[in-house]
């Protein structure tokens, strides 16, 4: 999953800002899926006191960019998961619970985990009878197809999960099949039938990922409805959609009275605004003008000491996040082994570190360290990711490349810290004989940008977090050339290595996600290979900050490890 700089405020006015605020300021890993989970483990629990609080029935979420899009048939970002996942259910969900349990998939439309047949090949599954849309619509098993064949004609950039298992997803993708063949359904009966191509373990996962979702067939155009959302089904509905501006979550009153077992109908209705200037953002939570920092951004350098002090309103999670440059392999010089293993050798991780607050752990696979799979072996090239890079060594492989003196866009998206990462990045590749200047993007249009196929970028930021635990995830963006697509393509780097499929295809896909750990090896194998090749530059692994105001109960908001601060939890004291 994609993620999310802003203007920069002058230096002197920022400064004068940040010590204005900050003087009236109070001082109040990776598992598994679990195929016996019915039911969530929250510690999530109703409240009455909440909507008669001093403070009011509104949280307010202060937020660096806008979701990609507040149509889940379009978005795949962190900004629009944590709204989609309470918006628009699919027939399984995550648990709403913190740290590992919140990795297990529950039933959510459907009545209970899949009956899976056909040697893995074959899901089967029954929703939930009764059920209604936000707008009064009966939900039907049609509608998952519906919504499905939504996502892939509009673009959803997580499309590859679908056209590279589902049966005929790939052939309606490219509108050479009127309908998806793989998925049947009878609305009679609730029942729905998924034949996969191959095995695929992480199938269940997928089923849960926001994005996967049922949709009024009957009233849902098809075509991008950003600013006034689709009806869809959930604790929640998307509600006054100010693009780039704000948002608000309203809570359904119509899922309260259907709610479904481990899927909270929430306590506070939330809005979001849109703060481009992270120094502002911060300060805001801090003294008390708004109530949750985004999980997606990141603290400024100028605020973590005195944040980070805060330890009734502000926690460091460890969250499966890589950050890494993308080095499209069919565009000069990237198109060059040994450019690619340059870039690799002069990223300098430590300074990008300090620039990211210190949250920044450098690193040089793709896969996190908390992942099944991550290489416990060395960086390859001899790099000490704690250590200053070598550039000499770099730039001689620049030489040897025959790549010295060539042109290089580098795209970077125009949010803190990720622009000041970019401009860094730059400076290296001039530093080792390229030739780069940056092309910034806003940030609520970046990924939709590099993901436009014809835009061929070079290279540029990239990240990824996790969306279910499993390596296959983080794969996504390596998939094969036949998931290249013009519109949501996230393989940036336009790689189409048969080593790789065939690694994933005969051997790793099929592994049911119970039994990751035991092919760890392979996984670490292949991990250490990318790196190797270079496609992608892996520079480090965030942690998310959960920092709320002290008008939030803190201990009882529940902080996913997937989709970050569950806005359903939150609770004022």
């Amino acid at each position: 999953m994609k993620k999310h700089t802003r203007p920069i405020m002058a230096g002197a006015l920022a400064l004068a800002v940040v010590i204005a605020l900050a003087a009236c300021g109070s001082s109040k890993s990776s598992s598994t899926s679990s195929a016996a989970a019915g039911s969530s483990s929250s510690t999530t629990s109703s409240s009455s006191s909440s909507s008669t609080s001093k403070n009011g029935t509104t949280a307010t979420v202060v937020i660096g960019t806008f979701p990609q899009s507040l149509d889940p048939s379009i978005d795949f970002t962190t900004q629009g998961g944590e709204v989609h996942w309470l918006t628009y259910l699919g027939p399984y969900s995550f648990a709403h619970a913190s740290g590992t349990a919140g990795t297990q998939v529950i039933p959510s439309v459907a009545t209970a985990l899949p009956t899976v047949s056909d040697g893995g090949k074959t899901y089967t599954f029954t929703i939930r009878k009764g059920l209604t849309y936000s707008n009064g619509a009966p939900v039907k098993a049609s509608d998952l197809t519906f919504g499905i064949e939504r996502a892939l004609k509009l673009g959803w950039s997580a499309a590859s999960f679908l056209t590279s298992t589902i049966e005929g997803a790939s052939a309606y993708s490219k509108g050479s099949a009127k309908t998806i063949s793989g998925i049947t359904t009878n609305d009679a009966t609730g029942q729905t039938t998924i034949h996969l191509v191959s095995p695929y373990g992480a199938f269940l996962d997928i089923l849960a990922v926001p994005g996967v979702s049922y949709m009024p067939a009957a009233t849902t155009p098809m075509k991008p409805e950003p600013n006034s959302p689709p009806v869809g089904f959930g604790p929640y509905v998307i509600k006054n959609v100010q693009n780039n501006v704000s948002y608000d979550l309203v809570k359904n009153p119509t899922y309260a009275k259907q709610a479904i077992p481990g899927i909270p109908a929430g306590h506070l209705n939330i809005h979001f605004s849109i703060q481009s200037n992270t120094t502002t953002e911060a300060s805001m939570v801090l003294n008390n003008q708004a109530d949750v920092f985004d999980w997606g951004d990141t603290i400024p350098p100028s605020l973590i000491q005195q944040v980070s002090g805060l330890h009734d309103r502000f926690k460091a999670v460890q969250t499966n996040k890589t950050f890494y440059w993308f080095l499209n392999v069919t565009e000069k010089p990237f198109s060059s082994q040994l450019a690619r293993e340059a870039v690799m050798i002069a990223t300098d991780r430590p300074a990008l570190a300090r620039l990211g607050s210190g949250a920044l752990v450098p690193g040089c696979f793709l896969l996190p360290p908390q992942m099944t799979g991550h290489p416990t072996g060395p960086c390859p090239y001899g790099i000490d990711p704690n250590a200053s890079p070598d550039v000499a060594k770099a730039k001689q492989l620049v030489q040897q490349s025959g790549m010295a003196g060539q042109a290089v866009t580098v795209w970077a998206e125009n949010r803190q810290p990720r622009l000041e990462w970019a401009e860094n990045y730059a400076a290296t590749l001039n530093a080792i004989g390229f030739k780069a200047t940056l092309k910034t993007i806003a940030d609520a249009d970046y990924f939709s940008t590099i993901e436009t196929l014809k835009n061929h970028p070079q290279t540029g930021f990239a990240d990824w977090q996790q969306d279910f635990p499993n390596p296959t995830d983080f794969y996504q963006n390596l998939v094969d050339g036949n998931a290249i697509v013009p519109v949501g393509n996230s393989n940036y780097e336009e790689v189409n290595d048969p080593h790789i499929q065939s690694v994933l295809h005969n051997q790793l896909y099929k592994v049911p996600a119970s039994q990751i750990a035991t092919v760890a090896s392979t996984w670490q194998a292949l991990d250490t290979y990318v790196s190797q090749k270079a496609y992608v530059v892996p520079y480090g692994y965030l942690s998310s900050p959960e920092f709320l105001s002290n008008r939030i109960n803190f201990g009882a908001v529940v902080f996913s490890p997937l989709e970050g601060n569950d806005f359903s939890s939150l609770q004022f004291k």
